[in-house]
């Protein structure tokens, strides 16, 4: 299969072969080293957030070294501060691990919705801006298309630069493959609260309706003890049977969730089918209180049937109380990623529409580089993606763990960038790296931005785009109420920021953009 590489320059998106990078840049990047289609849909305050100043050298910046006088091993200019912590040598490369978790952004809109402001330890930018589909062109087979744009905030010579990652559509249902999905329900007396174990056994019902006949379906519950409720079964002649399990489960006692991921685990081995996607599907408000914890501790207890056999774990968080931490530290580790539903709606996206792309893979552990040309680019900041920093001599490393990532999904990283005073040419080259689901064999694609493709302003600039930095700057807003992350540069206040996101309502008819302008509308009011 031939690869392609999708490139953005002036507003247009170009496809092309393998492009070569400059010599100095090659050389130096080297050296670095969901279930199934199929169901049928059934005025405000200006200065609500933190000081707009930005921390040009604070967490995830990188401040580069001048293009004229390059630094000795080690050597530090007066007054530079060191943020090789946060990302090493050399200096203009960022690098971290793809992410397509949505639940920080659903259970930031419930929590809004209910009258309270987020924990900002929840609220993870990343999540935030891959909420939204995007309409970057996708490729014709496993893997990525690279897209890159950006455009100018309203402070001096910073921009906003924005890396999109596309993979292919999801396969009508006739083509995919069979699915064995085991489901580790939450039984726990906090899953009695409405829209939670009533919505997964909703949800549980609909999937068995809907999945094929060569679909196999295992149910695990846990409460204080984990139980195999239903060993993999075949969904052909036996529909009545699973539903009768999934109508049987009711709360019961304390939350061991280590004792049912470990089972779940257990029990997806026991039914694992050889060509099918196997997966773990978790469903609960991830409030552990008894038994292991810890979720290192889990996942060790699990890595032998991850590694050897490929099962990946897909976390669905409920609840308005929600064990964020827990849960998108599971997923990450686990293989896997997480979202968040509030109610029946949600619950059937992500059971019907999103599934697909929720539980089949098209690319293992994949990772993704960019590497900004000294000579225009200042400094840099990537927004987000905190936990899933990894080491630039990393990148060609395939025993690093990545990302996991499924068919219909759209991946973006949003960079604010310093651009130097005149700045043309070569601005950033992104690659994305990534393993075969099936084979393991490695693949990058490889797309550019130039200086002179940024857009005039964000607000002004492609749908997509200014998609992005709307959610960009709702998130670092949340998270600068306790004035450990700095506002976004050029970020407007709570209320302005719900105007621009009316106004991209407006344009785009777009359910999930009216939504999101309610969420900031409820935030600028509590703040």
């Amino acid at each position: 299969m031939k690869w392609h590489t999708t490139t953005k320059h002036h507003g247009t998106t170009k496809r092309h072969g393998a492009r070569r990078l400059s010599g100095a840049l090659l050389a130096l990047a080297a050296a670095s080293g969901l279930l199934l289609t199929g169901c049928s849909a059934g005025g405000g305050n200006e200065n609500a957030t933190a000081d707009n100043g930005y921390d040009r050298k604070g967490n995830g910046s990188a401040q580069l070294p001048a293009p004229d006088g390059p630094r000795g091993p080690g050597e530090r200019r007066e007054g530079e501060q060191d943020s090789r912590d946060i990302a090493p040598a050399p200096d203009y490369l960022s690098t971290f691990a793809l992410d397509v978790d949505t639940a920080s952004y659903g259970y930031a809109r419930r929590t809004l919705a209910e009258g309270r402001l987020p924990d900002p330890s929840t609220v993870r930018p990343e999540e935030f801006v891959n909420s939204f589909r995007q309409d970057y062109e996708r490729p014709d087979g496993d893997g990525f298309t690279v897209t890159l744009d950006g455009a100018r905030t309203d402070e001096d010579d910073w921009s906003l630069v924005r890396v999109g990652l596309a993979t292919r559509p999801a396969e009508p249902s006739g083509e995919r493959p069979p699915a064995a999905l085991t489901f580790v329900v939450d039984i726990s007396g906090s899953m009695a609260e409405p829209g939670r174990l009533d919505l997964a056994r909703q949800s549980l019902g609909t999937v068995t309706d809907r999945l094929r006949d060569e679909d196999s379906v295992a149910i695990v519950t846990f409460s204080d003890e984990a139980e195999t409720v239903l060993p993999m079964t075949r969904l052909d002649g036996n529909r009545g049977e699973i539903h009768d399990a999934v109508d049987s489960l009711e709360p019961a006692r304390s939350t061991n969730l280590g004792a049912g991921v470990e089972t779940g685990y257990e029990t997806a081995v026991d039914g694992l089918r050889e060509g099918a996607t196997n997966r773990v599907v978790l469903v609960s408000d991830a409030l552990a209180n008894t038994g292991e914890t810890d979720a290192d501790a889990i996942l060790e207890r699990i890595s032998t049937s991850r590694r050897e056999h490929g099962i990946t774990l897909f976390g669905v968080g409920v609840g308005s109380d929600y064990g964020d931490a827990l849960m998108e530290r599971l997923a990450d580790k686990g293989d896997g990623h997480t979202v968040y539903v509030s109610d029946e709606e949600e619950a059937r996206e992500v059971f019907c529409e999103q599934l697909p792309r929720n539980i089949e893979l098209t690319a293992r552990d994949a990772k993704a580089q960019v590497a900004f040309d000294p000579r225009t680019v200042a400094e840099f900041r990537l927004v987000g993606y905190d936990n899933r920093r990894v080491a630039d001599e990393d990148f060609r490393d395939d025993d690093v763990d990545g990302g996991e990532v499924g068919p219909g999904h759209t991946v973006t990283a949003l960079y604010a960038v310093r651009t130097r005073p005149g700045a043309d040419g070569h601005l950033a080259t992104a690659t994305v790296r990534w393993l075969d689901p099936d084979t393991r064999a490695p693949h990058e694609e490889t797309g550019d931005l130039e200086a002179d493709a940024l857009d005039d302003s964000v607000w002004t600039a492609d749908r997509g785009l200014t998609l992005t930095a709307t959610a960009a700057y709702f998130a670092d807003a949340l998270r600068s109420t306790d004035h450990r992350h700095s506002a976004l540069p050029g970020a407007p206040g709570l209320g302005e920021l719900a105007d621009h996101a009316a106004d991209l309502s407006s344009r785009t008819e777009d359910k999930a953009v009216r939504d999101l302008t309610q969420a900031i509308r409820d935030a600028n009011r509590l703040a």
